[in-house]
């Protein structure tokens, strides 16, 4: 079975492991992508172990899993990704399509994410960001031209 967040990877090999808790999703990428398949499953739990505690506030893992059951997720597009393991802080825009009351809705953000005692936790989110010009560098901090990098994906 392909796995949720679209990513055309088995399921076992992409998320499971994450979100079994086998191991820690080691970039901000992959906990994105688990986060994304854990509101596809319905399982609040995750969505709140991995939401850094200064900023989910009053969130329950019952309202998080209710969210994630009661929606209708269509797909996940990675716009860029920025962090890796060593990093303490890392970036990732997405978009996500679902449906909701018989239309189809696009959440477009760019989430940031913090490293905590080894663990990447989702710790806030800029929703519809501005555009990224062509010409500027890449937000992945690859010191190319957007063009040239995460706008051809």
């Amino acid at each position: 079975m392909r796995c949720y967040c679209h990513s055309q990877q088995p399921f076992a090999l992409c998320c499971q492991p994450y979100l079994q808790d086998v191991s820690p999703a080691p970039t901000p990428l992959a906990l994105m992508r688990s986060r994304y398949s854990a509101f596809v499953l319905g399982l609040g739990d995750y969505l709140l172990q991995s939401w850094h505690p200064d900023t989910r506030g009053a969130l329950t893992v019952d309202e998080l899993a209710h969210t994630g059951r009661d929606t209708d997720w269509l797909d996940l597009t990675i716009v860029f990704a920025r962090g890796a393991s060593a990093d303490e802080e890392g970036a990732v825009e997405f978009k996500v399509r679902y449906r909701e009351n018989n239309r189809v809705v696009t959440l477009h953000e760019r989430s940031h994410f913090v490293q905590v005692q080894g663990r990447w936790m989702y710790h806030s989110g800029q929703l519809n960001p501005p555009k990224i010009g062509a010409n500027q560098l890449c937000p992945c901090d690859s010191g190319k031209k957007y063009k040239q990098c995460c706008a051809r994906r």
